[in-house]
C-alpha cells in the first residue's frame, strides 16, 4: 500500500478495522478503494477550502471597495448637500431680486398710472374750465362796486312777495306776485301803472295752474319760472301768454330740502337771471349748509353746470347774480345792516378781496327777495312790504387770459 497522508491514513485504518476479518481477507483491495475515495473527498475539500479562502479574500476586497465607495459617497453627499444649499440660497436670492424687480415694475406701473390719472384729471379740469368759459361767454365783464341809491316804488301791506320785469325781452310790463304761496300774478302795463293804482289800464289778473313756493320767481322771455308748491324740487316753466305749463324739471343736488337763506323762511329754491341766463340757488346738505349754484338752460330746462360755493345760508337773506358772479346778502338776526360778505365767481376772476365793503341802505327788516335785471342793470327788491329799486355802481373786472 502506498503511503497516505496522516489524516487520511488514520481514517482508512479506522474504517478497515470496522470491516469483518473475513471480508478484509477476501477483498484486500477494499482498503485501497476506500483510500481513493477519501483522497478524492479530501481533494474536493481542499478545493472547497481554497475557493472559500478566495471568496473570503474577494469579499474582503469588496468590503474595502464598498467602504471606500461609501466614504466617497459621504464626501459626495456632503458636497452635493453643500451645492444644493448654495443653490437654494442662490434661488432664494434670485427670487428676492425677481420680487424686487416686480415691485419696481409695479411701482413704475403705479407711477405711470398715477401720472396718467393726474394727466387725465388736469385734462378734465382744463376741459371743465373751457366748458365753463364757453358757458359764461356773454360779453359781460362788470363787477359790483357799490349800491348807489334806493328808490321805494310802491308800498303794500304784504311782508313777503316778489316783483319784476322780464329780464330779457324789451317789454315794459311789471309783474307783481304777492305772498310766498299763491297762484295769482298781477300784470301791469308799465312801471307808471304799477306805481299809480288809478292809472289806466288796470292790471291784468293771471291765475296760474299751480301755486308757487317762496319768493324766488323770475320771468325770462315771457315765461315765469317758479318752485312748484307741494314739491321738493320741481321747477315749472309757465307760459304767461298761453297761460299753460310749458315744461318742468326736478332740480338735482338735494335741492329743496332746506331753506336757501336763514332769514327768508319760505324760500327753498331761489331763481335768478343775469347776462348769462337762468340760474338756481339752493342750500346744500346740513343745517345752514353752503349754497349750491346751478346754471339752467331755459329752453330745455337742462342742467348745464353746478358749483358748490363757499357761501353759507346762515344769516343770509337773499342773493343775486351779476355777470355770472353770485353776491350773497347777509344780516344779523334778520335786521340791518344788510351787507354782501360772500362773493362767488365760477371763473375765479372776482373775490371779496377785489371788492369794497358792500352795504345796502339800512332797512328795519330783512329782504324777502333781491333780484338783478340784466336789461336795466338794477336790483328789484321786496323789504317789509316795500317794492324797492336799487341802482348799482359797477366797474370792469379783470378777465382771465
Amino acid at each position: 500500500m502506498m503511503a497516505l497522508p496522516r489524516a487520511s491514513a488514520v481514517l482508512v485504518l479506522f474504517l478497515a478495522a470496522l470491516l469483518p476479518p473475513t471480508r478484509r481477507a477476501q477483498d484486500p483491495g477494499m482498503v485501497h478503494y476506500i483510500y481513493q475515495r477519501f483522497q478524492v473527498l479530501e481533494q474536493g475539500l481542499e478545493k472547497c477550502t481554497q475557493a472559500m479562502r478566495a471568496y473570503i479574500q474577494d469579499f474582503q476586497e469588496f468590503s474595502k471597495n464598498i467602504s471606500a465607495m461609501l466614504g466617497r459617497c459621504q464626501t459626495y453627499t456632503s458636497e452635493y448637500k453643500s451645492a444644493v444649499t448654495n443653490l437654494a440660497l442662490r434661488v432664494e436670492r434670485a427670487q428676492r431680486e425677481i420680487d424686487y424687480l416686480e415691485y419696481l415694475r409695479e411701482a413704475d406701473v403705479c407711477v405711470e398710472s398715477e401720472d396718467k390719472t393726474l394727466a387725465e384729471k388736469l385734462i378734465q379740469e382744463a376741459e371743465e374750465e373751457k366748458k365753463i368759459r364757453t358757458l359764461l361767454n356773454a360779453s359781460c365783464d362788470n363787477m359790483l362796486m357799490g349800491i348807489k341809491s334806493l328808490k321805494i316804488v310802491k308800498k303794500t301791506m304784504d311782508t313777503h312777495g316778489s316783483w319784476m320785469k322780464d329780464a330779457v325781452s324789451s317789454s315794459q310790463k311789471v309783474y307783481f306776485l304777492v305772498g310766498s304761496r299763491n297762484k295769482t300774478v298781477w300784470e301791469f302795463a308799465n312801471m307808471r301803472a304799477f306805481m299809480e293804482d288809478s292809472t289806466k289800464p288796470a292790471p291784468r289778473k293771471l291765475i296760474l295752474t299751480h301755486s308757487w313756493q317762496g319768493t324766488g320767481q323770475v320771468i325770462h322771455r315771457g315765461f315765469l319760472f317758479f318752485h312748484n308748491q307741494g314739491t321738493l324740487n320741481e321747477i315749472i316753466k309757465y307760459n304767461l301768454q298761453k297761460r299753460t305749463v310749458e315744461d318742468r324739471m326736478l332740480l338735482p343736488g338735494g335741492a329743496g330740502r332746506a331753506l336757501v337763506y336763514q332769514h327768508s323762511p319760505s324760500t327753498y329754491i331761489d331763481l335768478a337771471v343775469d347776462e348769462h341766463g337762468l340760474w338756481a340757488i339752493h342750500s346744500g346738505p346740513g343745517v345752514y349748509g353752503h349754497l349750491v349754484l346751478t346754471k339752467i338752460e331755459p329752453g330745455t330746462l337742462g342742467v348745464e353746470h353746478s358749483w358748490d360755493t363757499p357761501c353759507r345760508s346762515q344769516d343770509a337773506e337773499a342773493s343775486f347774480l351779476l355777470c355770472g358772479v353770485l353776491y350773497v346778502v347777509y344780516s344779523s338776526g334778520g335786521h340791518g345792516p344788510h351787507r354782501i360778505t360772500c362773493v362767488y365767481d365760477p371763473l375765479g376772476t372776482v373775490s371779496e378781496d377785489d371788492l369794497p365793503k358792500l352795504f345796502f341802505p339800512r332797512r328795519p327788516r330783512s329782504h324777502s327777495v333781491i333780484h338783478y335785471n340784466p336789461r336795466d342793470k338794477q336790483l328789484y327788491a321786496w323789504n317789509d312790504g316795500n317794492q324797492i329799486i336799487y341802482k348799482l355802481q359797477t366797474k370792469r373786472k379783470q378777465l382771465l387770459e
